[in-house]
Order: C-alpha cells, then sequence, then structure tokens
C-alpha cells in the first residue's frame, strides 16, 4: 500500500504526460493526492489527461511545453511554482523515437531526438531545482530506457539519449546529495504506449504478429510493460532515498521504509548528510534501512 502522507498536497510536474506512461503517472500521483501540471506538445492529449484526472476529483493543470527550447522549459517550472508555491516532484517522461541507424540517421533528426529525450531532462531539472531548493527538498525521476544501458540496432539517436539520461541522472544525484533533492531514473523495456504502438505498425503486416512475440519474449514476464506498472514505478521512485539510481527501484510501502538493504549514495565519503540534506555523524543510515 501507498503511503499517500508522503504525496498529499506535493506538486508534481509531469512532461509527457499527454499518453503513454507520463499519463498513466499522472493519474497515479493524482489519486495519491499530488497537484499534477501536465506538460506536452499535444494539447489535446495533455488536455484529455487533465480531464480525467478531474473527473476523480484530482488537481491539475495543463502547460504546452516543448521541454527542447530553453524559455518553454523555464515557463512550466514558474507556472508551477507561481500556482500552488512549490516544485516537490518533477517527471521528466517527455520523448520521442529515433528510428534509425547511424548511417541513416540525419543531423536534423539526431538534433531533434536528443533535443527533446536529454536535452529536455537537462532544461527541465536545471529550472525545477532552483525552485526544490527553497524548501531543501525535492525528487526527480527520468525515463530513460532499457536500450540506453544495453543499446540497441536501428535506434541510433534513441540509444544515444536515453544513455545520456542515465549518466545524467547520476551526475545530478551526486550535485543535488546535500540539497535534500533525489534523483532516480526507470529504465523500461517495451511498454503499452502509442509510440510502440507507431512502431510496430510501421512494420509489414505479414511480419508485424511474429516481430511482436519475439520482443515480448525478450521480456521476463513474456509481455511488453503497462504503462501503469512504469507509473507505479515513478510514484514510489519519487519517495525513494536512493540516489542516483536505475533501474526499477524495490516496491516497499511507497515510502522507500521496506525491502532490501542497499548502499545509498548519500552515504558517500564526505558527503555524510540525511534525505533533508542535514550532516550526521557516523554512518548514515538512510530510512529504508531503518
Amino acid at each position: 500500500m501507498v503511503n499517500r502522507a508522503g504525496i498529499v498536497g506535493r506538486t508534481a510536474v509531469v512532461t509527457g504526460g499527454g499518453s503513454g506512461i507520463g499519463r498513466a503517472a499522472a493519474i497515479l500521483l493524482a489519486q495519491n493526492g499530488a497537484r499534477v501540471v501536465l506538460a506536452d506538445v499535444d494539447t489535446r492529449a495533455g488536455q484529455e489527461t487533465v480531464r480525467e484526472i478531474r473527473k476523480s476529483d484530482g488537481e491539475a493543470i495543463f502547460v504546452r511545453t516543448d521541454v527542447s527550447r530553453a524559455p518553454e522549459a523555464n515557463r512550466l517550472m514558474v507556472t508551477t511554482a507561481n500556482k500552488f508555491g512549490s516544485i516537490d516532484i518533477l517527471f521528466n517522461n517527455a520523448g520521442i523515437p529515433g528510428p534509425h541507424s547511424v548511417t541513416e540517421t540525419s543531423e536534423e533528426e539526431w538534433d531533434r531526438v536528443l533535443g527533446v529525450n536529454l536535452k529536455g531532462v537537462f532544461l527541465c531539472s536545471k529550472y525545477a531545482i532552483p525552485h526544490m531548493m527553497k524548501k531543501r527538498r525535492g525528487a526527480i525521476v527520468n525515463t530513460a530506457s532499457a536500450v540506453g544501458l544495453v543499446g540497441s540496432a536501428g535506434q541510433a539517436a534513441y540509444c544515444a539519449s536515453k544513455g545520456g539520461v542515465v549518466i545524467l541522472t547520476k551526475a545530478m544525484a551526486l550535485d543535488c546529495a546535500g540539497l535534500g533533492i533525489r534523483v532516480n531514473c526507470v529504465c523500461p523495456g517495451f511498454v503499452e504506449t502509442p509510440m510502440v504502438e507507431r512502431f510496430l505498425a510501421g512494420i509489414d503486416a505479414s511480419e508485424r504478429g511474429k516481430v511482436t512475440e519475439s520482443l515480448k519474449k525478450l521480456h521476463p514476464l513474456g509481455r511488453f510493460a503497462r504503462p501503469e506498472e512504469i507509473g507505479r514505478v515513478c510514484r514510489t521512485g519519487s519517495l525513494l532515498c536512493i540516489k542516483g539510481r536505475s533501474g526499477n527501484p524495490d516496491e516497499g510501502d511507497g515510502a522507500g521504509l521496506r525491502g532490501p538493504r542497499h548502499t545509498c549514495e548519500l552515504c558517500l565519503p564526505g558527503i555524510r548528510r540525511d534525505p533533508d540534506g542535514r550532516k550526521v555523524s557516523g554512518r548514515h543510515r538512510c530510512i529504508r534501512e531503518r
């Protein structure tokens, strides 16, 4: 069961919130008491997510945003802070595909994919962190990908962008370790999203079924993940004490109070701070070990 006390009344910014993982995460955050700010370039899809949240008496607004453009990323954070008074959670989820090899990828496509998938994470974090610093608390969750860890044929720009997100997450986690701001990323495989649907639709109809089944077999569960499953991980990740972790955080009770012991990067030599950024003496025991 999720510990709602950790999310109720907090403000969450979700980029790419118009569909797929972003939409699922936004709805879950709202269901657990967060005030949600949806960002997307697709106004219709973003507003539809807001309507879905409000149907269940959740609180949400939509801000059209191209995360690859600094003025728009900054405006998103300023609008959020002015409306709700703080930014507590940032889910950097906006992303686009890059379905070509290096030789097939144009410079324009490379710039577009890296601009949204990697630069967008950088810009939104850059402008959100100062707001989080005011209260010395916050959580950032970035959507990377399994292909950002192992690579994949025919997806040069996409793989590069997601690999960049993984290492950027680690760098940000270290930068923010003493500020009370947690930074994590998730690295999903194939997920039942419009992006994956478009990818499969581009395969010849005679081969589509075979290719789909072969892709499902790459996953231990023998199927694609569902958006809400990744959304639950992101909701949990917004509360974990773990820093700079990639992959799926261990499912605890949502507040990071249960689960196996782990190494917390707050304990790095020379840092010695608790999750709120206060200095502690001796070996730090993070909340997942208490």
